[in-house]
């Protein structure tokens, strides 16, 4: 066989499955910037020791609303300023993220696992089981989440590991809906009748041969579950019952800034930049995970 016809059957050669995936997700451009966003700021948040000379917590009290280094007064030294007691704003806004991306991954993984768990019980027990599960659910997804949450942490108390738990329990009710729905709608389709005629137990039937194939719209769920749970967890820390001062949270960085918005924008404006461009990044990127998953997308 020829060197072109070897290269040819090399390219006519079926990709693997993350090959695939790739190559459909990229040509969303919005989820690639996305994606390429979300990962610089992981990386900024978890080298953020060696990024700033600064502590998030240090005041240099004689530098109290200093303006960003490129407006009249400003120093390189605070490249984006300082805050009402003199605490640098860039070094706040990396440790902050630190913050954002824990109760965004607590959030999601916690709802995620839990709301599998029971969506697949519901979904395959069926009958008196899943009306059960199912109108618990409804009674949650009827309350508006945010207040829900707020109630849950008025219950536990201020703090930031209470407002993940709050927020998480406000959004089991989505991956349970899509869980069931995609055990329904597999469980009736034939590799699952000829696993169960050929002897898979329960268990095995849930696990390994239902619960995979029901992964992508949960995967897309999650994503952008990650962009609300950032954004409720801001607002908790807003109003008070989030991450408490004097931690570097964003929302709380917010909540503390507001008096000064008038004299000192770069206070307010950037935090709430921050949280902007994070939960835009994790939209663009849900929204290129759902294209690239979906069979029904590709061409």
């Amino acid at each position: 066989m020829s060197e072109q016809v070897q290269t040819a059957v090399i390219d006519l050669a079926p990709a693997g499955p993350l090959r695939e995936f790739w190559d459909y997700f990229s040509e969303n451009r919005g989820a690639l910037i996305g994606f390429y966003f979300i990962v610089a700021m992981l990386l900024a948040a978890l080298f953020a020791n060696f990024l700033t000379p600064h502590s998030p917590f240090e005041q240099y009290r004689d530098q109290i609303l200093t303006p960003p280094a490129w407006q009249e007064g400003g120093l390189w030294l605070y490249p984006l300023g300082t805050d009402e007691v003199g605490r640098d704003i860039l070094t706040r806004l990396l440790y902050g993220g630190r913050m954002s991306l824990f109760i965004g991954m607590m959030v999601v993984s916690s709802s995620l696992l839990i709301g599998t768990m029971i969506g697949l019980v519901a979904g395959y027990a069926k009958g008196l089981t899943d009306t059960l599960i199912m109108r618990a659910m409804d009674i949650i997804m009827a309350l508006p989440s945010l207040l829900l949450a707020l109630a849950i942490v008025t219950i536990l108390g201020p703090g930031l590991i209470n407002a993940a738990i709050a927020i998480a329990i406000t959004y089991l009710p989505h991956y349970v809906r899509i869980t069931r729905a995609s055990v329904i709608a597999e469980s009736s389709k034939d590799y699952v009748t000829a696993s169960r005629i050929s002897g898979a137990g329960v268990w095995r039937l849930m696990f390994i041969t239902i619960l995979p194939n029901c992964m992508a719209p949960l995967i897309v769920q999650a994503s952008l579950g990650f962009s609300n749970a950032i954004l409720d967890a801001a607002a908790l820390g807003f109003i008070g019952l989030g991450a408490q001062p004097p931690s570097p949270e964003w929302g709380s960085m917010l909540a503390g800034a507001l008096e000064f918005i008038q004299r000192a924008w770069w206070v307010v404006t950037f935090p709430g930049l921050m949280i902007l461009l994070t939960v835009l990044a994790f939209n663009l990127m849900g929204d290129g995970l759902r294209d690239a998953l979906d069979p029904k997308m590709k061409q």
